[in-house]
């Protein structure tokens, strides 16, 4: 038990995933996390992008999130997402769809909040296919 903690991640709308874990490995906004147990306590926003946990077992499961943050206590750590959801249910045909779809809004905004919007959409929209691109070729291992 002293080599695990306690892992939940969720959404806005629903838990995603609530366990003992032994690793947990995200990209926060200042480079990449690697969680153990009895890590010092921590509080960041994450981007976009695969999470991953470890059970006791050893066996990976894998996440995308749309960024949202990562708060690290004693022997709970908890990631919260605007969205997230197992790297199975993510469908690389629709993270296309909307890196596309942001793509022609960047192109067609004028404004500068418009311009800003498009933007963000198109890089959370990029992120999100790095971080299937990255579970799928560890899927194929």
């Amino acid at each position: 038990m002293a080599n695990t903690f306690h892992c939940d991640i969720v959404s806005a709308r629903r838990e995603i995933f609530s366990g003992r874990v032994t690793v947990l490995s995200a990209t926060g906004v200042a480079g990449e996390l690697g969680i153990h147990p009895q890590h010092a306590p921590l509080f960041t926003q994450l981007k976009p992008g695969p999470v991953r946990v470890w059970d006791e077992a050893g066996e990976e499961q894998c996440f995308v999130v749309s960024g949202g943050f990562l708060e690290v206590q004693s022997h709970l750590v908890t990631v919260m997402a605007d969205t997230a959801a197992r790297g199975e249910e993510f469908d690389m045909l629709a993270e296309q769809a909307a890196r596309a779809e942001a793509e022609r809004e960047l192109a067609t905004r004028s404004g500068i909040i418009d311009l800003v919007e498009a933007e963000t959409k198109l890089l959370k929209a990029l992120a999100e296919l790095r971080g299937l691109d990255r579970l799928r070729k560890t899927a194929q291992r």
